[in-house]
This record gives C-alpha cells, sequence and structure tokens, in this order.
C-alpha cells in the first residue's frame, strides 16, 4: 500500500508521519526544494511537539521518505492525500490556487489508477470540481476517484489528534471507494463516519463555526460579567457542567486565532452569500470576536490614556500555547497597535519569536526570557497562555516593573493571589484587582484615547 502526501505544511507532514507510524510506506511531496531537503535529513521545519522524533524514526526505518519531484511521488502511489494550504482571499473566500495546482501535477504525473484523498479544507463543491479537472487532464484509460477527509489537527497536538481523533470523516459518492479509505484509518482504531461527498466538506466548516461561536458567547458573557461584577470563571464552570452544554471552548479570553477560526468562519460567511443566506449568527461571531482582541489595548488606553513612552511587555505570541503559528494571533493585532501609540515593546515567546521577528524586525526588543521582558516595564499583556506564563513567579512582577499593571487575556492567575502580590492585575470577565490607584482622571484619559484611535 503506497501513500502520496501532497503538501508538509502542518496538516500534510503530521498526516504522513502519522501514517508512516503505523506502518504504511509514505511519500511526501513538496515545490520547496529547501524544505524537503531538511525534511530528508531529519529536521523539522514547524513546532509541533513529539513530531521530530517521529519524523527521525520512520526515517531511519525506511518507511518515510520526501521528494520536490512530482512524478517519483505519484508514480507508486494508491493513494494521494492533497493537505496543501487553502487561504482566504481579500474577500474572506477560500483561495484554491494551491489545491488547483496540487490537482494539475497530479494529473500531470499519474500513471495509475489511483484514490485522491482531499483533506484541505474547502469550500462545499469543490472536491467534485477537482474530479472534473483531474479527467479533463488524464487518459481515459488512468482511473481516479476523488474522497473528502478534512483534518481536525488542532496545533500544538497534531500527534495526539491523530491518533485520539473523536471522529474521522470519509466523503465519498461511491461508497466502496470511501470505504478503502476508511480501511486506511484501521490501525488508529478511531471512529469512522461515511457521508457523501457534500456533506463532508461542510462538516469540517460547521464544526470550527460551532466551537467558534461557543467562544465568542463566553466572551460576549465575560464583558457582561465585568458590568455585572459575577465571576466569568464560575458562570463558565457552572454552565460547563451540563452536559448538554459541555466545559470545552468555554474558557473567556481575548478571542481566537490560528490558521483555522477566523480563516473558515469567514469562508463559511462567503459561502452563504453565495447560496443567498444570511447566517446571522455567523456575521454575528466574526464581529464579536474581530471586537474582543482589542478589549485589553482598550483597558489599558481607559487607564493610562496616552501609551507613548509606555515600556510595555507582551508575552506570549502565538495565537495558543505549543505551537509557533501567529497567524492571526490577538498578540499581533495588539503590538501593531502600541506601535501606533510608539510605545516602547518588549516580548516574549517560548516558539514564536523568529516568526514575530520576521514580522516585526528590529520595532520590537526580542527577550529570551520572561524576567528580562518585564524588567522596567510600565505595563505588561499577556496575550498566550504558555506554562512558562501562568506558572510565573507572581512575586516577581513587582519586583522587576517599575509599576505592577498586568493585563491578562487569558485569565492565567488567581485573583486573590494577584492581589495578594501586590499586583494591578485586570483580566476578562473577573474583578480588577488594586486599580484605585491608576484610576486618577481615567474617565478623562479614556476618552483621549477613544478619540485619537
Amino acid at each position: 500500500m503506497e501513500i502520496t502526501v501532497v503538501g508538509t505544511g502542518y496538516v500534510g507532514l503530521v498526516t504522513g508521519v502519522c501514517f508512516a507510524e503505523v506502518g504504511y510506506n509514505v511519500t511526501c511531496f513538496d515545490i520547496d526544494e529547501r524544505k524537503i531537503t531538511a525534511l530528508s535529513q531529519g529536521r523539522c521545519p514547524i513546532y509541533e511537539p513529539g513530531l521530530e522524533n517521529m519524523l527521525q524514526r520512520n526515517l531511519e526505518e525506511g518507511r518515510l521518505h520526501f521528494t520536490y519531484d512530482s512524478k517519483s511521488a505519484c508514480k507508486n502511489a494508491d493513494f494521494i492525500f492533497i493537505a496543501v494550504g487553502t487561504p482566504e482571499n481579500e474577500d474572506g473566500s477560500a483561495n484554491l490556487e494551491y489545491l488547483e495546482g496540487a490537482v494539475e501535477q497530479i494529473g500531470m504525473n499519474l500513471v495509475r489508477d489511483a484514490v485522491i484523498i482531499i483533506k484541505s479544507t474547502v469550500p462545499v463543491g469543490t472536491n467534485q470540481r477537482m474530479y472534473q479537472k483531474l479527467r479533463g487532464i488524464l487518459p481515459d484509460d488512468i482511473q481516479v476517484k476523488v474522497v473528502s477527509n478534512p483534518e481536525f489537527l488542532r496545533e500544538g497536538s497534531g500527534i495526539l489528534d491523530t491518533f485520539h481523533a473523536d471522529r474521522i470523516i470519509v466523503g465519498s459518492d461511491d461508497h466502496r471507494v470511501g470505504r478503502a479509505v476508511a480501511d486506511l484509518y484501521k490501525p488508529f482504531g478511531r471512529p469512522i463516519l461515511q457521508t457523501d461527498i457534500r456533506s463532508a466538506e461542510l462538516i469540517k466548516y460547521a464544526s470550527n463555526a460551532f466551537l467558534a461561536t461557543k467562544i465568542s458567547f463566553i466572551n460576549e458573557v465575560a464583558n457582561l460579567c465585568e458590568h455585572t461584577d459575577a465571576n466569568i470563571e464560575d458562570v463558565a464552570k457552572g454552565m460547563g457542567m451540563d452536559a448538554r452544554i459541555g466545559g470545552q471552548f468555554l474558557k473567556a479570553g481575548i478571542g481566537y486565532g490560528g490558521s483555522c477560526f477566523p480563516k473558515d468562519t469567514k469562508a463559511l460567511e462567503k459561502l452563504t452569500e453565495e447560496y443567498d443566506y444570511d447566517f446571522k449568527i455567523l456575521r454575528s461571531v466574526i464581529e464579536v470576536n474581530s471586537r474582543q482582541k482589542h478589549q485589553l489595548f482598550e483597558k489599558a488606553c481607559k487607564m493610562f490614556g496616552n501609551l507613548q513612552g509606555k515600556r510595555v511587555a507582551v508575552l506570549g505570541l502565538a495565537f495558543k500555547p505549543h505551537t509557533d503559528d501567529i497567524r492571526e494571533a490577538p498578540a499581533i493585532e495588539l503590538i501593531s497597535r502600541l506601535l501606533e501609540e510608539r510605545a516602547d515593546i518588549s516580548v516574549y515567546d517560548p516558539a514564536a519569536t523568529r516568526n514575530t521577528g520576521n514580522l516585526f524586525g528590529s520595532r520590537l526588543y526580542y527577550a529570551e526570557n520572561i524576567d528580562t521582558a518585564i524588567k522596567g516595564a510600565d505595563i505588561v499583556f499577556i496575550m498566550t497562555e504558555w506554562p512558562q506564563i501562568t506558572q510565573y513567579d507572581l512575586e516577581r512582577f513587582p519586583l522587576l516593573m517599575r509599576d505592577p499593571v498586568i493585563f491578562d487575556g487569558r485569565n492565567c492567575y488567581d485573583l486573590s493571589e494577584a492581589e495578594s502580590a501586590g499586583l494591578t492585575y485586570i483580566s476578562i470577565g473577573r474583578k480588577a484587582v488594586n486599580v484605585s490607584r491608576n484610576l486618577e482622571n481615567s474617565k478623562f484619559q479614556g476618552l483621549a484615547c477613544r478619540e485619537r484611535n
């Protein structure tokens, strides 16, 4: 059984390595020669716990191969997984350029019957269009089938999500072919749902949109908690104890980011427009999340007014812990606004510093640890709940900062502990701690900030 994976980004690489881990012979193809060279040498280009060790082991045992030659990638393949990016266009729709390019490469190089499995997140109807595209390229004596197999990997836990998936979705209008793809996943021992091809495409978008809805909903409740002096953590716990609701994705904060939720919710909204359907809840979810990302900045403006010249430390740059991905990360939007205010900014993240440096260059100071980042700071913003941050000794904030003012977008610390440490501590959906000494003229300053921004 020969498997080829087209695309060695996050999804493609994790997929290829995990299939090799359960015993398949896997070839991963990418047009990026430098990346393929590094992977062939056992060097992983992305930050994902456990992936590099698994990559090296399967290379050594001869089950995993990498190539940038499309002809050799297709030569012996029985199953070809396409896992290329589908980034958003300016109008929010899914950009299918990379997918179409991958399909063309396969069509020009396939020399035998094969099943093409699209893992990329695509709008409803895309798999069928890609089949028609292949049929227009391939000779009549080569038979192909196209199957939808959407991925549900979370960055930072991709291997875990592969081997312990809640479900595997296989969409095909040919039940026999769908069964053949489902059989590939038997070694993982996870529940498999076979559907028609269009339902499989929509399951991915609907799932991500629903999870995004839970996040935006709890953030709206958190904002209400701040007006009513309720505690969002107690409210969320009480809600989550209801089995009909569940506790996952009820963590209040500064909004979702990353490569999936923002892109997929916008793409789904664009799809509804094409079908002339007004998906009001989805539109509200997107609006709430966009607004939520600016909550901490607005709170700082209300407290300080003019942030020009303030020494500001931003702790956490990735959109979530255990990844180096800064796409749509709330920290990136915060930093952009702080730069507009001409603040003096230092940043810290265990994994995402390089990617942030590529974006902002010398306009920021990149600290190697939290102590260095916060030393002499007037304000600290916490944007990602890395263990290094959540487990940080709160007593060090007043020791190292000029005046320990913390804006926590991930509710990392216990309120009583923050108060005992003498911090001015402002979080999401919970009462502010020790703020009175920083609120002189705050009403006037807040108005000035709103007018400026």
